[in-house]
């Protein structure tokens, strides 16, 4: 009797390598100080070396990273596969449109919704949040995943600090603010925004330096200005509690975000305020 041949996402998956698991703010109700993992990300080929040796103008196969919503058994078999495929899909949405809007975002390498996998451009770089010295991401969990992420994955990139890169904080800072601007202004709120989910693409890359918005699992489409202000109140939450004394640090993403909005922003502005008001009584009544 023949073998079973897994369907060629899975069989993509299987010979990947796996990266780290992503958790997506999901918490575990049980233990509210704990994630729920909810996707696992590879580093993989789409297209595998051949066997025999490469001539001079062949070219190299593409690495792709691919985001892997596994079946979770705590649902229903039929609302699992349908909350995946929309998941899914949602994302690949997200970032088709911006890049239709020339948002710096991943390429899209591949989608299979019903398997759950996204499939896109794997960057050279190095992530926001740890240039500006707020560690690697994934340390608060690396007790818990020591035993299945491959403890080789950095050896890819180089250790690169902001001097290295040939850019200063302020010039980052201006980078990250133009491209949340470029975003909102084709009505993608991202829904997470962090240091975390910024990565800045190496100078030596074919698309040379550039800063890039990742991970768009949580992201949707809105015209409204509340959407837009708490997509930034999270953003500048995120600073505060990742980088210390990083006041100055978000008002330049704040100036160079204005300086891109133009008329937009006094709107914007005002309803930060609100959700800034907001959030502090949020936490003085705990």
């Amino acid at each position: 009797m023949a073998a079973a041949v897994s369907p060629p996402t899975i069989a993509l998956l299987e010979r990947a390598e796996k990266i780290s698991q992503g958790a997506e703010a999901a918490i575990d109700i049980q233990n509210r100080d704990r994630c729920i993992p909810l996707q696992k990300i590879y580093r993989a080929q789409l297209h595998p070396p051949r066997s025999h040796p490469p001539s001079e103008s062949s070219q190299v196969p593409e690495h792709v990273l691919l985001k892997h919503r596994f079946h979770k058994q705590y649902r229903h078999p039929t609302l699992d596969a349908t909350l995946t495929k929309s998941r899914v899909a949602g994302e690949a949405r997200a970032l088709i449109k911006c890049i239709r809007s020339g948002v710096n975002v991943p390429g899209i390498r591949m989608v299979d919704a019903t398997e759950g996998v996204l499939g896109i451009e794997w960057i050279d770089g190095k992530s926001v949040r740890f240039l500006l010295g707020g560690g690697a991401e994934g340390e608060e969990e690396a007790e818990d995943d020591s035993a299945d992420v491959d403890t080789d994955a950095d050896e890819y990139v180089e250790e690169d600090s902001l001097q290295d890169l040939t850019i200063d904080t302020d010039a980052l800072m201006e980078m990250i603010g133009t491209e949340i601007a470029k975003m909102h202004q084709a009505d993608i709120i991202h829904g997470d925004l962090t240091t975390s989910n910024m990565m800045l693409r190496h100078p030596s890359s074919p698309k040379g330096l550039q800063l890039v918005l990742i991970d768009f699992g949580l992201a949707y489409t809105s015209t409204l200005v509340e959407d837009k202000a708490v997509d930034l109140y999270v953003l500048e939450r995120a600073f505060a509690s990742t980088h210390p004394q990083s006041e100055p640090l978000f008002a330049g993403v704040l100036k160079a975000y204005e300086k891109k909005m133009g008329k937009d922003w006094s709107a914007i502005s005002r309803r930060l305020d609100d959700v800034r008001l907001r959030g502090r009584k949020r936490s003085m009544v705990g």
